[in-house]
């Protein structure tokens, strides 16, 4: 079987116009130079990115200014502003003033029950007034939910609040958080399965929402290892898009198919998702090791692009993610 997510109604979200995961990115955006941010984004769409995450949140920068002036330069763009823009920021002014910058759909990331149902339906009617769709977080007042249960209770309690003050239900992107797993934790092991398991419970109770996820987060646990990671992040994939998942944050152009994945590997990887036993964990970190630095394709073409004039050089780290050698 050949999942893969572009052979599905799979969102892409473009991960790589947000200077808290991109250090190429945060390096444009303090310098000032927004011509060179705005090729991200290009280079983000060429590479399968069906809509762009747009996040200014570092303590040195201007939130504000950042976020509407890097929007209305991509707006002008027309191979940019074909895709629609996530806004993505943990202040809901800077989230405001960019949805005060864009044209067509915008998606608002995030709102959640965090601080109360009173902010929550308040945010929710500014969205609702800007024609924006809403990434929900699984998030109330007693904190992130990690367990099936939770994060079913708390997209449900949403889904009835949204609804009932006429929120489009497929404007509702649910984030049922994806977390950390073979982190070595015990309480960690079942993060996926309660994830995949969340996931159909809350297509099943919420009709016509969306499902998204943050799948870095997935494998955290080996940073610095991207052959496990791509692996993971694939493997994670086909199992969560069958049973409901319709979007995540990904860097676009950057996972494995399925069906390519290294048996061992792949068999491994599917052991910790899928919490088979207690020694999944364990045996993909021992596992990882044999893969660090063993992608041959990889260090060719590593070999290769850091021959190239500076220009280039910068334009494929931007693309391909690289920070190692931001300075």
């Amino acid at each position: 079987m050949n999942t893969t997510p572009s052979s599905t109604n799979f969102v892409n979200v473009g991960e790589r116009t947000n200077v808290t995961g991109s250090a190429a990115f945060k390096k444009l955006i303090m310098a000032g130079d927004y011509a060179k941010a705005v090729e991200v984004a290009r280079q983000q769409v060429e590479n399968g990115a069906q809509v762009i995450d747009v996040n200014m949140d570092e303590g040195l920068l201007d939130a504000h200014y950042a976020m509407t002036t890097f929007l209305k330069l991509i707006a002008a763009e027309p191979d940019i502003a074909r895709v629609p823009v996530m806004i993505d920021s943990s202040k809901w002014s800077v989230i405001e003033a960019g949805l005060k910058c864009v044209s067509g759909k915008p998606i608002v990331n995030s709102i959640s029950m965090k601080e109360g149902e009173e902010q929550f339906l308040e945010q929710a009617r500014k969205c609702m007034a800007y024609g924006a769709a809403a990434v929900i977080m699984a998030f109330d007042e007693t904190g992130q939910a990690d367990t099936c249960a939770r994060k079913v209770e708390i997209c449900e309690r949403a889904y009835k609040l949204l609804t009932g003050i006429g929120f489009p239900p497929e404007d509702i992107i649910f984030d049922p958080n994806v977390f950390a797993v073979a982190t070595g934790i015990e309480e960690h092991n079942n993060y996926g399965v309660d994830f995949l398991e969340a996931t159909s419970e809350i297509k099943a109770r919420c009709p016509h929402v969306h499902i998204s996820g943050g799948l870095s987060n997935l494998s955290f646990s080996f940073r610095g290892n991207e052959v496990v990671r791509k692996a993971m992040h694939s493997v994670f994939l086909y199992y969560a898009i069958p049973r409901g998942m319709d979007m995540a944050i990904v860097n676009a152009g950057q996972l494995d198919i399925y069906d390519q994945i290294e048996p061992e590997l792949r068999t491994a990887v599917e052991d910790v998702i899928l919490n088979k036993d207690p020694e999944a964990g364990d045996r993909l970190v021992a596992l990882a090791e044999k893969f660090r630095g063993t992608d041959a394709v990889a260090e060719k073409q590593m070999a290769e692009w850091r021959g190239w004039e500076v220009s280039k050089r910068l334009e494929h780290a931007l693309v391909k993610g690289i920070d190692q050698y931001v300075v």
